[in-house]
């Protein structure tokens, strides 16, 4: 055989090897599972991710088409979403639909394919806080996603550390954010395309019927009411209710703080930011105050810890210990301001005012003030009920209200009168 007709021979082979294999790097009618991210990435948005994983695995999925169109959020949970995406086992493509920022830009580098819409940016991932900690950890996490999917390390290291320096392109101390035409010209994505479909049919996937996951009405409440904003309402609510119901103890204002409480629990845990333990937590809060007020009281120990069950329950509800810290501590000023506020308001309110008796009960009129009791200084008696300082003894076959200078008496423990102030008792232990 001629070496030309040897050298057609490879040609043409080679030539149908390379058509086969475009031919089976597209893939026509099957089912892609769509995913947007567009808000903030928080525990909420990585349970939603997760379970999109889920149904497209369940769906029997060629694909997961992740768009993007997000200012970034919490690291963390971005990389949980970075973890449920690799662990589905199907191919996966990014489309940043406006913008991919922060953690953002961490889920885009983790899919298999990226591509942008014009007018898009991707990048601006620098950590906060912004210590020399965080920035390197960030600055790993990006260059390992970029070799593995062999995109340029030193333009994703760019998005997250200042102290990179690209030539022409960044300068020390910036952060960089690419453009389509930038990313495409670096090479850093993988095309533009103007919609969800242009970007499938660019990695292959023609003729592909699409599976949105959308939420239920409950998440979408749920979602909402777990907003940072929306919590800290609730838990003033929840906070103000329960300490008008300890003043007033007519359970109105004490069944609207525990409503306002379960909303603030349950939304949380349908939304994905918390879990049946830490309601577990608060439950056993809850328990350790009861036995403090009604079982042990006056030793202290179990109503401290039982406070900071609740606390640390609340915090944790929040998916991240920060926002739960500061959203917690602003709620609880602002209820205890509130409260004292009440206290001062709703005995001058013109409705109470109605319901008060406004009558003077003078001396003339026949009213007297209650009468001394010089005769019990130093009588013994039995506390009837526990003194928190003040309750109820028997003194001398008689009850009295009496309290103590303070002091915890447990009930049917023996006192005795040691000071009395006109008609005021005051007794310690015998």
């Amino acid at each position: 055989m001629k070496p030309r007709a040897v050298l057609f021979g490879l040609i043409l082979a080679a030539g149908l090897s390379c058509a086969s294999f475009a031919r089976a790097a597209v893939h026509s009618g099957g089912l892609v599972q769509v995913i947007d991210i567009d808000d903030t990435i928080d525990a909420g948005m990585a349970h939603r991710v997760e379970s999109a994983v889920s149904d497209a695995q369940r769906n029997g999925a060629s694909a997961i088409l992740v768009v993007l169109a997000t200012n970034g959020g919490v690291v963390d949970d971005a990389n949980d979403i970075k973890d449920a995406i690799a662990s589905s086992g199907l191919p996966t493509i990014a489309y940043v639909k406006e913008r991919a920022w922060s953690a953002g830009a961490l889920i885009a580098l983790s899919c298999d394919k990226i591509y942008m819409a014009p007018g898009a940016s991707i990048g601006a991932a620098e950590p906060i806080p912004s210590t020399a900690k965080t920035i390197s950890a960030l600055h790993a996490e990006f260059v390992s996603l970029a070799e593995a999917h062999h995109r340029n390390t030193t333009i994703a290291a760019g998005m997250t550390d200042p102290d990179v320096v690209i030539p022409k392109l960044k300068a020390k101390g910036q952060i960089l954010s690419l453009s389509p035409e930038q990313a495409m010209r670096l090479h850093f994505i993988d095309g533009i395309a103007s919609s969800e479909i242009a970007a499938l049919q660019q990695a292959g996937y023609k003729d592909s019927r699409l599976a949105v996951s959308s939420q239920t009405i409950g998440e979408k409440i749920a979602q909402f009411a777990a907003d940072p904003i929306v919590s800290g309402l609730l838990l003033t609510i929840g906070f103000l209710g329960l300490l008008i119901e300890m003043q007033t103890l007519h359970a109105i204002a004490g069944i609207i703080g525990v409503a306002a409480l379960a909303l603030f629990f349950g939304a949380h845990i349908v939304a994905g930011f918390s879990n049946w333990t830490v309601l577990a937590i608060f439950a056993l809060g809850v328990l350790a105050l009861l036995f403090e007020l009604h079982v042990l009281p006056g030793h202290g120990i179990s109503g401290i810890v039982g406070g900071l069950l609740i606390m640390i329950s609340i915090i944790l509800a929040f998916g991240a210990w920060y926002v739960g810290v500061v959203a917690t501590a602003l709620s609880l000023t602002l209820a205890v301001g509130l409260f004292f506020l009440a206290l001062r308001w709703l005995p001058e309110s013109a409705f109470l005012r109605r319901l008060a008796f406004a009558g003077a009960q003078s001396p003339a009129e026949g009213y007297i003030a209650a009468r001394p009791l010089p005769e019990l200084m130093g009588a013994r008696g039995v506390a009837q009920s526990y003194l928190r300082p003040a309750g109820v003894a028997v003194i001398n076959g008689s009850r009295y209200q009496v309290q103590t200078d303070g002091d915890y008496i447990p009930a049917q423990t023996p006192i005795v009168v040691k000071r009395v102030e006109g008609a005021k008792l005051f007794v310690t232990r015998a």
